[in-house]
């Protein structure tokens, strides 16, 4: 297995954990308040992270290019969060973190008009296995 397979497996994991765990963490205070909370956890451990394992060579290699696109991706990376803790606090875990992970294929999308990347058969076939996961897990019956 590539390494990068068990490191995205590793994310999913921690991704999980962290939408049951925060829900939890919420009780008796606001989304927002929960997000600034956890945020600043976040900007500590990837400060420590960062001093451990950043060569101290590469920050010369950083370019306006990459400040740009990071720092957007940053922008994103905040709504998304600001968005996903106020559904957390409001509705049920599993129908939200399914949702959520709805983002591949805004992603698969983006990777097509933005980088160039073709969806392979594979890739769509699995996109519309997530749409329709999506649509199942989402849809409540009337009455």
């Amino acid at each position: 297995m590539p390494h990068w397979v068990l490191l995205a497996i590793l994310s999913a994991v921690f991704a999980g954990f962290t939408s049951v765990i925060a829900k939890r963490g919420l009780e008796g205070i606001s989304g927002e308040l929960g997000l600034v909370v956890r945020t600043v956890f976040v900007c500590i451990f990837v400060g420590l992270f960062a001093l451990v394992s950043l060569p101290r060579d590469s920050l010369p290699l950083l370019t306006r290019h990459n400040t740009w696109w990071l720092g957007l991706s940053g922008v994103t990376t905040a709504a998304s969060w600001i968005c996903y803790y106020r559904a957390l606090k409001l509705g049920d875990v599993a129908t939200i973190a399914l949702i959520d992970k709805g983002s591949f294929l805004v992603a698969v999308l983006m990777a097509w008009w933005l980088l160039g990347e073709t969806p392979t058969a594979r890739i769509l076939v699995g996109s519309l296995l997530i749409l329709s996961g999506l649509l199942v897990v989402s849809w409540k019956p009337a009455g």
